[in-house]
């Protein structure tokens, strides 16, 4: 059952929350976003997923350490526009987009998640969701976000677009990871867990070549080395 805040026949007046979310998707119309997408293999974050479940690391502090790290290296896509140029931030703080169950959504962040080991970027990101669901979050909790992240694999969708939030550059849009027909290079033909990420960028300050090197270092990440992101 999909979430509905009113009954046949009826017209909801927004709530707060939902005029605020209404206000910023009215904005980001004004913003020439361009997209692009990637897929990436998940046999190994599946695997290394499993290991780390039962210590309460979550999927969520996972990619948002993963995505992070690999801003580190591309600070560009971490930037935003503004009437004086491109603004870089100090510092990397993921946003990400959590749906409230009496209508509207939130974006709790999790600062710097590159400098916090695993099992405690974890801890303050349940922390963060308790809070949220019970309104109890400060304005810096979840307006100070440099890049978003909005993950619907939850919810076994095949792929998706996001909406820019107003004041930053980017946002992730992360799909379900699912069984795939894959070519290798080699010509061979194997199926495989794979993840869709459709990036959403303002092209003022991301280019296309910036929004694909970025991926691309994403994907090899998780791909190949997601042990890394323990520490």
């Amino acid at each position: 059952m999909g979430n509905s805040f009113g009954k046949p026949g009826e017209t909801v007046q927004f709530n707060t929350l939902q005029k605020a979310v209404n206000k910023n998707m009215e904005s980001s119309l004004d913003v020439p976003c361009f997209r692009v997408g990637y897929s990436i293999k998940t046999q190994n974050l599946d695997n290394f997923y499993k290991k780390v479940k039962q210590n309460g690391v979550t999927m969520t502090a996972i990619l948002a350490k993963a995505v992070a790290k690999t801003l580190n290296n591309h600070p560009q896509v971490n930037a935003s526009f503004s009437e004086n140029g491109i603004k870089y931030p100090d510092s990397i703080n993921i946003a990400i987009a959590v749906a409230m169950e009496d209508g509207g959504l939130i974006t709790p962040v999790l600062k710097d998640p590159s400098k916090t080991d695993l099992f405690e970027l974890s801890r303050e990101w349940k922390d963060l969701v308790k809070r949220s669901r019970s309104k109890q979050l400060e304005p810096e909790e979840y307006s100070t976000g440099t890049f978003t992240i909005s993950n619907l694999g939850m919810f076994g969708v095949d792929r998706f677009d996001a909406i820019l939030p107003p004041g930053t550059g980017a946002i992730l849009a992360i799909a379900a990871s699912k069984s795939t027909v894959v070519a290798n290079d080699n010509g061979s033909i194997s199926v495989e867990k794979v993840m869709q990420v459709n990036l959403t960028a303002d092209h003022r300050v991301i280019y296309g070549a910036d929004g694909a090197a970025f991926l691309k270092e994403l994907a090899d990440l998780i791909e190949n080395s997601p042990d890394e992101l323990v520490t």
